[in-house]
């Protein structure tokens, strides 16, 4: 197990702080002497520790834990949201399978290794802690512990700033209309807010005061609002709000769909072109038929004319040889 690297105070549950805080002392204090080297006792190192710890009083504390196994088998992680500046206690209980002699314990901010944290076990559980202050973006971040057993176990605590929330649909409007759009951030209240708008890959900011198309207001700290008058095509896009706080900004993007009047009417027009053609084919189918059937009238009418012809033709045939028989009986 890794000895104490100074003085950073690891409690334990609220009732063993006290405890757990004079077991840390006496451990770095007898390092220090086991090393023959008072220079580095942690003792030194307290003086700068009140005065930051006095520096940042006024900050309110924050206190978070991790409790781990030897038979985790997935890491485990805890989301922080962080709007200001604050003190921070990050505690990591890890329960043994072994001798906690055998536990290697670290910290870590990313890559970059960690020191000045404390380390107490109590039984079979042990427990460590890392105390510090975060009061710019670059303390946000992950912050790991790390217990090496049989295999190597991870808590990672993840600080970041409130999320910003919008539309999750398109805004569809037409052109000609006015929109409205909105981003809220719930339990905070951003230091500003910016809007921008998506030239391709590029963001560019939206400006009231240049153009009188646009105008921002909120009704409250958390809530933001753009509205864009007299829409056109041109206007269609993403849309980003910006909130920007104390340790760092967040951001979403809305996307505005501007229609013309026509698009609406497209798919009438499209029934009423398939009705049109149905109409044409039945129609041609019509004709076709009447024209048809008059053929098919015209040659049955033929046929009995001939027919006619044929019979009239026959009865002239027929009669001539009665006529010349009765003549000659005459005579």
């Amino acid at each position: 197990m890794r000895a104490l690297p100074g003085l950073r105070g690891l409690w334990g549950p609220p009732p063993l702080q006290l405890p757990l805080l004079l077991l840390c002392l006496l451990a770095a204090v007898r390092r220090g002497w086991a090393d023959g080297n008072t220079t580095a006792s942690p003792l030194t190192t307290l003086p700068i520790r009140e005065e930051m710890m006095t520096k940042y009083s006024n900050l309110s504390l924050g206190s978070h834990n991790i409790s781990l196994t030897a038979q985790s088998s997935v890491p485990v992680e805890k989301n922080i949201t962080l709007e200001r500046p604050s003190r921070i206690e990050l505690t990591c209980k890890f329960t043994a399978s072994g001798d906690v002699n055998s536990v290697n314990v670290t910290w870590k901010k990313g890559d970059e290794q960690l020191t000045n944290y404390c380390i107490n076990a109590t039984g079979n559980i042990l427990y460590t802690q890392y105390m510090f202050t975060i009061i710019n973006s670059n303390q946000m971040g992950n912050y790991s512990c790390f217990f090496e057993e049989e295999k190597k176990q991870r808590g990672t605590f993840n600080f970041r700033v409130p999320e910003v929330q919008g539309k999750n649909k398109p805004l569809v409007t037409y052109v000609g209309d006015s929109a409205v759009l909105i981003c809220k951030c719930q339990h905070c209240s951003p230091l500003n807010w910016t809007w921008y708008s998506s030239n391709g890959s590029i963001q560019v900011p939206v400006d009231v005061h240049v153009n009188d198309k646009y105008a921002i207001n909120g009704t409250n700290a958390n809530e933001t609002r753009l509205k864009i008058m007299q829409l056109s095509e041109d206007d269609k896009g993403s849309y980003w709000c910006h909130a920007v706080f104390q340790l760092g900004e967040s951001q979403i993007h809305v996307e505005l769909i501007v229609l013309s009047y026509l698009v609406p009417l497209k798919p009438f027009l499209g029934i009423v072109v398939e009705v049109i053609i149905l109409v044409a084919i039945i129609l041609f189918c019509e004709m076709y038929t009447q024209k048809k059937k008059m053929h098919t009238d015209d040659g049955k009418e033929f046929e009995q004319v001939e027919q006619l012809k044929s019979d009239d033709s026959n009865g002239v045939e027929n009669n001539a040889p009665r006529h010349r028989k009765s003549e000659s009986v005459n005579q």
